[in-house]
């Protein structure tokens, strides 16, 4: 395994690029542009690669689905940490080129809803055909066969272009959430703003039955802070769950969760227990109460000495 390297979606000048570049580790790595979210994973699960970071979920789109359904299937893999980058993006062009030019624009499927009203505002009768990633119409822009790609301002200079406008966005405050993911090992030590991802397969579809996952969290006050279904592959109506949860797995309200889903489901993949990113452990709400550490311990030693009748 190449312990110096990691991937990313690329190409070059992606905001997954710049999130990565945002962590102090980036400096010493050599970083791998690939096509796509499933080539940076098969980097890591074959050895090319000692992580990647990849997009997996937008505040204006939700979750990144080619993330979300590469790390719920094939060679297990563990999410490590979690970047958040805030999104705008500008409407790159060739040098020399008016708004009034603009017949066709480009950019990565995920950026489209987020462009879409500026795009009717100036851009009425512009045609929309997706990229495989924002960078990537950066460089379609480049060979001529886009007329204008919306894209991160600092891909520019790498594809020779001229950022026309600036700070586009439909949505204040739009960012991106990226995870760097590796091989799975053993979680970091909780720091007390943690999160905490999993996968969960059904085991037969009945009323209720997504409700009886959800109360495994509830009864123990693990809060919820995404849960997205995915088609299985086996057919219509068969879906898992993507959940992140707060907390840490060595919390034993997430643990105890976890073992009760376990008990339920066919199939329960823990996807990494991990910092919260941009969160303070003096900002997490406090615990409710009888689900603390300490509270789960003394109802433990509770049943133990009832079960040896000293209660």
């Amino acid at each position: 395994m190449s312990a110096n390297r990691y991937t990313y979606l690329g190409p070059e000048g992606t905001f997954t690029e710049a999130a990565l570049r945002t962590l102090p580790e980036a400096a010493t790595r050599e970083l791998v542009p690939m096509v796509s979210v499933p080539a940076a994973l098969d980097a890591v699960r074959n050895g090319e690669a000692a992580a990647a970071l990849v997009p997996i979920e937008n505040s204006v789109e939700g979750g990144v689905t080619a993330t979300l359904d590469e790390l719920a299937s094939g060679e297990p893999l563990m999410i490590y940490r979690e970047v958040l980058l805030p999104i705008a993006f500008a409407l790159l062009v060739r040098p020399g080129t008016k708004l009034s030019d603009i017949k066709t624009v480009t950019g990565h499927p995920v950026a489209q809803p987020q462009v879409r009203n500026w795009l009717r505002a100036h851009l009425p009768e512009a045609l929309w055909e997706s990229a495989a990633s924002n960078a990537d119409g950066a460089r379609l822009v480049q060979e001529g066969r886009f007329d204008a790609a919306f894209a991160g301002e600092f891909a520019a200079v790498t594809y020779g272009l001229e950022a026309l406008v600036t700070e586009i966005h439909d949505a204040e405050n739009a960012e991106t959430r990226f995870v760097l993911v590796g091989r799975p090992a053993r979680p970091a030590a909780p720091t007390g703003a943690d999160k905490t991802s999993v996968v969960l397969w059904l085991g037969d579809d009945h009323p209720g039955a997504l409700l009886e996952l959800l109360q495994e969290f509830a009864v123990r006050g693990v809060n919820l802070m995404l849960i997205q279904s995915r088609p299985t592959g086996a057919g219509i109506g068969n879906y898992c769950f993507a959940v992140d949860a707060e907390g840490h797995i060595s919390d034993r309200r997430v643990g105890e969760a976890l073992m009760g889903l376990k008990r339920m489901c066919p199939k329960v993949r823990f996807l990494g227990s991990y910092p919260r990113a941009g969160v303070a452990v003096e900002d997490v709400a406090a615990l409710r109460r009888g689900t603390s550490d300490g509270e789960f311990m003394a109802a433990s030693d509770w049943l133990a000495r009832a079960q040896d009748g000293r209660a």
